[in-house]
């Protein structure tokens, strides 16, 4: 009992030691100031209208958010944002198409393994096929799948994101001047070989000119542009009866109750 009552705010005292000088410098340098652009990277309103008549001198620049006023990082934000978008659209359009015609791998997803996993249900790529649409396929998932999944798609979303990879690839984080859509490098960083990276992953790109890669990012972006569309309409048409009058045809019937792709059936 006297040990617990000699214990006084007093006895911590000599614990409590006043932050160095270093840390002090530290948290005075932390500003929210913006940060230098030190790149050629599309960053006012300016650049934003040239692209827009580069990519449909048609609608030329429409802007209803006001995007163009925002700030140099807001800029970058959204057009990293357009860019990985409509790439991953691309993918899904194409997907949609060969899943909803019955296109399927051969074999099981997955099925018994060795002594500790003899009791797992043997569940094909037919089966998974045949549990409907897209969303129908996606709901049949075991949950397993659906995790790893969701997993690799974090892995990409926090390698892309990483400063210290993009810069030793000789590049910036797009709101720091870096390259939009720019995705790093897998073979060069990591302790075991890695075939393929992400993006151009057969080194297509590195013998075109500028002024072709410049033609080929105009493409890219209005062939994501119209994919998100598509993808969206395949998505509301098999969703919403009607809703998209020229998708009818396609969807007899076969309509998705519930939300659509959600991540778990609870």
């Amino acid at each position: 009992m006297l040990s617990v009552a000699a214990l006084s705010p007093t006895s911590f005292a000599s614990a409590m030691v006043a932050p160095s000088r270093a840390s002090v410098k530290m948290m005075e340098e932390i500003t929210f100031d913006p940060k230098p652009w030190t790149s050629n990277e599309i960053c006012d309103q300016a650049g934003l209208e040239a692209l827009a008549k580069k990519c449909n001198p048609v609608v030329g620049y429409w802007d209803p958010l006001g995007i163009g006023g925002a700030s140099k990082e807001t800029i970058g934000w959204f057009r990293q944002a357009e860019i990985k978008h409509g790439r991953v659209a691309m993918a899904a359009f194409v997907g949609y198409c060969v899943q909803s015609n019955g296109i399927y791998l051969p074999g099981n997803l997955q099925g018994p393994f060795g002594s500790t996993m003899a009791n797992i249900p043997a569940i094909s790529y037919a089966d998974i096929s045949a549990a409907g649409g897209p969303s129908d396929q996606w709901d049949a998932l075991p949950t397993s799948a659906k995790l790893q999944i969701l997993g690799f798609i974090g892995f990409l979303e926090m390698w892309s994101e990483t400063s210290t990879a993009l810069q030793m690839d000789g590049e910036e984080h797009y709101v720091r001047g870096g390259k939009p859509g720019y995705f790093p490098k897998f073979s060069d960083k990591f302790p075991h070989p890695v075939p393929f990276d992400l993006f151009d992953p057969f080194g297509f790109q590195k013998k075109f000119t500028p002024e072709k890669k410049e033609r080929g990012l105009i493409v890219e972006l209005n062939n994501g542009r119209l994919a998100m569309i598509g993808t969206m309409g395949f998505v509301a048409a098999s969703t919403v009866p009607g809703s998209v009058p020229a998708l009818a045809v396609a969807f007899k019937g076969d309509y998705v109750g519930g939300l659509p792709f959600a991540p778990f059936n609870l």
